[in-house]
């Protein structure tokens, strides 16, 4: 089991990486510390997020806070001269990011992230976006490298104590079951798969990890957007999953906001750590 030790809540930084829409690097800093100021100790970050701006602001914003941060490896970001929006970032570094699951990728990846983080260590590395829903057929290839070498670096960090913890952060189901038959991780961080909208990680997930001692973040709990929005009215400018909405999605949610509309009721999810003996949810009304 994992030493480290979570907070009840935590905050992601795609936002602050340009997902979407650019953010000012000021809109950003303060963002960071209103968190901080609100009582939030946990950040997650990655470098596909803003191809390293996401990063590079929360380590600036942060300073020497005393924070738990996690952090991601799985890509390594290449120089380009490409512009506007790629991969859903917009105004984003000027890094192209390119899938690599080896042991020195995952290396390099974690020295670059200190960097930009201006951090001596992170709390938690997770390998990022395995899974046959983002390689399609690569997914064996990826895997075997994970598996094969980059896990065992991941390893090696955490046993010399430049990290506390090891792990994936991953937006499906089935590649958390196939791995933890292969690998021992401390944590999971799961998006999108336990939220008001799909709650499929309930069904095998959970009580797996509760059974394996594996710490579970629930993260996305907004589904990409959707959960987050009061005016649900133009489903053109709705996201779920990191993609439009369908209109059987917002469906949904228009009925599940009528219903906090009709009992006088709002609610917010945030990301929330999931331990097997006990588990930490917030919601205010």
């Amino acid at each position: 089991m994992t030493k480290v030790a979570p907070p009840p809540l935590g905050i992601g930084t795609a936002a602050i990486g340009n997902l979407y829409a650019p953010v000012s690097d000021a809109d950003a800093e303060a963002t960071i510390r209103a968190a901080l100021d609100g009582g939030i100790s946990y950040f997650d970050t990655a470098p596909f997020y803003g191809f390293g701006l996401a990063e590079r602001r929360l380590g600036a914003a942060l300073g020497d806070a005393p924070v738990l941060i996690s952090t991601k490896v799985g890509r390594l970001l290449e120089p380009t001269d490409a512009r506007g929006e790629r991969h859903g970032y917009v105004d984003a570094d000027p890094y192209e990011p390119h899938f690599d699951y080896s042991a020195d990728a995952i290396r390099r990846s974690h020295e670059s992230s200190l960097a930009r983080l201006k951090r001596d260590r992170v709390d938690i590395l997770l390998a990022h976006d395995l899974g046959r829903m983002t390689h399609g057929e690569d997914h064996p290839r990826h895997l075997r490298a994970f598996v094969d070498g980059g896990y065992r670096a991941m390893r090696d960090l955490r046993d010399a104590g430049a990290i506390g913890a090891i792990g994936i952060g991953v937006n499906e189901i089935a590649i958390c079951l196939e791995l933890i038959q292969q690998v021992e991780l401390d944590v999971i961080l799961l998006a999108g798969r336990y939220t008001l909208l799909d709650r499929s990680a309930a069904d095998q997930l959970i009580p797996e990890c509760a059974r394996r001692g594996i710490r579970l973040i629930v993260g996305g709990p907004y589904n990409s957007g959707i959960l987050a929005r009061d005016d649900l009215g133009d489903a053109g400018s709705l996201h779920y999953d990191y993609g439009r909405a369908p209109e059987s999605v917002v469906a949904r949610a228009r009925r599940l906001a009528a219903l906090c509309a009709r009992f006088g009721a709002r609610c917010w999810s945030r990301q929330a750590w999931w331990h097997p003996a006990a588990c930490w949810r917030a919601t205010r009304r």
